[in-house]
């Protein structure tokens, strides 16, 4: 399973948030001025994506591709405050790039690559959570937010 895992890593996650980047960020001409502070975010960003497919390995005995799911609800680790932490990540990490090379594309593909997880998450991964997990489904999804992460232990996660 371990090759399972590496593989997906690097099928998914590395080309979306690191070969694509870098290829949009090579073919950018009008890149102004980038920021080391990027490479900060870039590297908090491979952390918390690093994380997030130990929790699935791990916990979920699963990986993060489609063809090969965990088959168990993940809800260790950063799950715990946030539905969908992996792709926080992988965002996190395109900002690191785009603030590393200053490019504009690089901010507009961050943005449709949101848009495109987001609809992801509502048109086929939370219905399908929702049909193989059931009633550990709609207690995770009630008590944690969808992207923005609990503050606070009092917060009851209602937010999405």
């Amino acid at each position: 399973m371990f090759f399972r895992a590496l593989f997906a890593f690097l099928a998914l996650p590395c080309v979306v948030a690191g070969l694509i980047p870098v290829l949009i960020a090579r073919g950018d001409t009008n890149r102004h001025g980038g920021s080391a502070i990027g490479f900060g975010v870039l590297a908090l960003g491979v952390v918390l994506l690093l994380w997030c497919v130990r929790d699935f390995y791990v916990s979920g005995k699963g990986t993060l591709a489609p063809w090969d799911p965990p088959k168990r609800l993940v809800v260790v680790g950063l799950y715990r405050v946030v539905r969908n932490p992996m792709y926080v990540a992988v965002l996190t990490v395109v900002l690191g790039w785009t603030l590393v090379f200053g490019s504009l594309w690089l901010a507009f593909y961050m943005v449709t690559l949101a848009m495109a997880f987001h609809l992801r998450v509502l048109f086929y991964e939370e219905p399908r959570l929702r049909q193989q997990f059931a009633a550990e489904w709609i207690a995770y999804s009630t008590a944690v937010p969808r992207w923005l992460p609990r503050l606070g232990p009092g917060n009851n996660g209602s937010r999405t």
